[in-house]
């Protein structure tokens, strides 16, 4: 891996035209094996070579201690076994991302590349064999053959350091509209099931964004047929950034387009919750953003959003 790679992520913030171009780039690397693994750039905050690592007592199962980098204490994932591999994975690098809020250090066998893809390459595990099953979000094909199993970090993060409790939450009279929200993640499509129950609010769900796109036509037609206003109906849309064959970004542009959604908010819900994809959203006419999982902050920004 150049130089010039290393610049890339470290310029990361610098790159959010792709996100609005249904394109995003995968930092690729492997675990030692013959498997090729893929995280988004915009989570990826720099690469370092294998540095000491501290262990430290109950550690949960998964993190190999914790490192320090430029002053900041950070725990590393050992992530082969985090992926149920039963060896570790072979030393080589440290990929430090941050996303949901949290930086830790990923140790990983080898990094190879950065690599430019088309969202619509990019698909649903379930319609391609995974060896990883729930840890892989979505999977492409690289130009030489290769298959890259996109990693569901948040759910691996999750797993590892656990999960923020939904608090109870008010129910809310929402005149009977209801949301619909489209996500990849299966741990972020439960978590905002579970929001969305402690709200007793009816909705609908999608798992990348050319579903919801074609679902969310489909209630647009119903209700011109009806002669009704959709906004009557559907009360929010909640969107994630990173989507297999749609990203958040063109599906809001696509809704927000569209005369049939006027008054319809669209919410932003990712992982990715650096300014600059905050700008990004805002650029596409995203409503608001929420970084997950706050549960309690996204149940407030869905209540204000249904209130006016």
């Amino acid at each position: 891996m150049g130089a010039s790679d290393y610049r890339l992520i470290n310029m990361v913030n610098e790159k959010t035209r792709l996100a609005g171009s249904n394109k995003m780039e995968l930092l690729l690397f492997s675990l030692g094996g013959r498997e090729t693994f893929g995280i988004n750039v915009f989570k990826v905050r720099e690469v370092c070579e294998l540095m000491p690592i501290t262990a430290t007592p109950n550690m949960p199962v998964g993190v190999a201690g914790i490192v320090s980098l430029r002053g900041a204490i950070l725990p590393v994932i050992d992530l082969a076994p985090s992926l149920g591999f039963t060896m570790p994975s072979a030393p080589g690098k440290l990929i430090i991302t941050e996303f949901s809020s949290h930086t830790q250090g990923f140790l990983v066998g080898d990094v190879d590349r950065i690599v430019r893809v088309d969202w619509e390459e990019v698909r649903a595990p379930q319609t391609m064999l995974a060896a990883t099953g729930s840890h892989v979000t979505a999977l492409t094909e690289l130009p030489d053959g290769r298959l890259v199993s996109i990693l569901d970090v948040e759910q691996i993060l999750a797993e590892v350091m656990g999960e923020e409790p939904v608090p109870t939450l008010d129910a809310l009279d929402a005149d009977g509209r209801s949301v619909f929200f489209a996500d990849d993640s299966a741990l972020a499509r439960k978590k905002i099931v579970q929001v969305l129950e402690g709200l007793k609010l009816p909705f609908q769900q999608a798992h990348n964004g050319r579903e919801a796109l074609e679902k969310l036509t489909a209630l647009a037609a119903q209700a011109e047929a009806e002669k009704r206003p959709l906004r009557d109906t559907l009360g929010l849309v909640l969107v994630d950034a990173e989507m297999p064959e749609m990203d958040g970004y063109v599906l809001t542009r696509s809704l927000k387009s569209d005369a049939r959604f006027t008054g319809i908010p669209v919410v932003m819900h990712s992982s990715l919750s650096s300014v600059a994809n905050k700008k990004l959203g805002q650029q596409v006419g995203v409503d608001a953003y929420v970084a997950k999982f706050k549960p309690e902050e996204l149940g407030d920004c869905i209540a204000r959003m249904l209130r006016g």
